[in-house]
């Protein structure tokens, strides 16, 4: 954690001449307002205005006026300079109204209320986030999908033509503070993951957007364009962003219990009850677009069904192979166009409920659950995650516990974006309707 001190003294000794002050939208987009260096002292001290009227899902423009109050312990030197040869250094910021009170929309405050309420049962939430992306030939400025290179899971050079890319994005984050554990091919052509440690969530949802937002810029810098869109390409493997969750109490992994045959306790299950029983509900938070839906179907390794097992890769919860302190519960359904305060507040929020009810999440499920037959599946009474949009919200609708975790400024702000959203989709006329019907009727 930094001082206000130590601040103005690396913007003094760095030649910083600009600092941008970040924060998210209810979308997860990335928003900042740039302060020249010498108005640090006073974005420090007091913070700095800005019209919330313009973000979407903030502020009416009648009650517009909102603070950004820097979080010190988030500053950081971007790692390149501008054109001039100067520094610039950013800083996460909350969001406060004009009288101090901490805005209600903010995503942050939302998963540090969450964390909060967990705080009070004794538990930290820690998460493991792991990203996927795509890099795609830059098309002036278009939006082709024209992957960069041709190597699959895994693979290595020349096929693999992104090492180096990867190496670059990897440069500029261990810059910023991360620790980097891997990063390899995945599945597609043209689609890639950067694994970074296991931390507290809060810290980790602030890693997820400046991830986002680094990896976009030096794409960019090497010509090519990164995206985070969940199924850019029909027919290939879609961009997921697995969250490994654990609790601890103290130093102890709450999750691990030696004594049982899986080597997970019954607060672990319950946790997972808890997101098994509000699975649908998180769906429209973790995959908040039309696009999200065409991730999530068979054949792709992506979670359709509501089961959860040990190593099974087909169930949407799994219990990876980490014992003692690696104890944790991998929840596979999110991608990485979510607002990541907001999914993992709302998986927190699920967990939680299990405990407190003592959900049984009943026996893990271990076969291929994408090989079973539909009368199989409701034999063993499997239900499917939401298949659209719309589906996702009106769980969402019907939700009180997740409801609740979003609170009601977030919760009706999402449902109106999102039948914006759909309504704009149902009335649009795809190219595909055309290709398929114009001839034929």
């Amino acid at each position: 954690m930094y001082s206000q001190e130590q601040v103005q003294k690396i913007v003094q000794e760095k030649n910083v001449e600009f600092l941008r002050l970040q924060f998210t939208d209810i979308s997860g987009i990335v928003k900042n307002v740039a302060i020249p260096a010498t108005q640090i002292g006073k974005a420090l001290k007091s913070g700095i205005s800005f019209d919330g009227s313009s973000i979407e899902g903030f502020a009416r423009i009648q009650e517009s006026d909102m603070v950004l109050q820097p979080d010190l312990s988030t500053f950081s030197l971007l790692p390149w300079r501008s054109k001039d040869g100067s520094n610039e250094a950013r800083l996460i910021c909350d969001v406060h109204l004009p009288n101090g009170k901490i805005f209600e929309g903010d995503p942050r405050h939302v998963l540090r209320r969450q964390l909060e309420k967990a705080q009070e049962m004794g538990f930290k939430m820690n998460v493991g986030p792991e990203l996927e992306f795509f890099l795609f030939e830059k098309q002036n400025g278009g939006s082709a999908t024209i992957p960069h290179d041709s190597g699959g899971y895994f693979d290595l050079g020349p096929v693999d033509l992104a090492e180096d890319v990867r190496r670059e994005i990897i440069r500029a984050l261990t810059q910023m503070g991360f620790t980097i554990e891997a990063s390899h091919h995945e599945v597609a052509r043209g689609q890639h993951e950067i694994d970074f440690v296991y931390d507290d969530a809060l810290k980790n949802a602030d890693k997820v957007v400046t991830f986002k937002y680094v990896t976009k810029t030096i794409a960019m810098r090497e010509g090519l364009r990164a995206t985070f869109m969940p199924k850019p390409i029909y027919g290939a493997a879609g961009t997921g962003m697995h969250a490994n969750i654990s609790l601890f109490r103290g130093e102890e992994n709450a999750f691990f219990d030696s004594e049982t045959a899986m080597g997970i306790s019954d607060l672990a299950r319950f946790f997972v009850g808890g997101l098994i029983e509000h699975a649908c509900a998180i769906t429209a938070i973790a995959n908040p677009l039309i696009n999200s839906y065409k991730r999530l179907v068979s054949g792709f390794e992506a979670p359709v069904y509501i089961t959860w097992s040990g190593p099974n890769r087909s169930s949407l919860i799994r219990i990876p192979a980490g014992r003692g302190l690696s104890t944790r519960v991998e929840f596979r359904s999110p991608d990485p166009t979510c607002n990541p305060y907001l999914t993992f507040a709302v998986i927190l929020a699920a967990g939680l409920d299990g405990i407190k009810r003592g959900i049984d999440p009943g026996e893990p499920v271990d076969l291929n659950v994408y090989h079973l037959s539909p009368a199989e599946r409701k034999a063993l009474g499997i239900k499917t995650l939401p298949a659209n949009l719309k589906e996702a919200l009106d769980y969402l609708e019907a939700d009180k516990v997740v409801r609740d975790a979003l609170g009601e400024h977030v919760y009706e702000n999402i449902m109106r974006l999102g039948l914006l959203e759909w309504e704009a989709y149902n009335t649009y006329v795809h190219p595909w309707e055309i290709e398929r019907y114009i001839n034929a009727f």
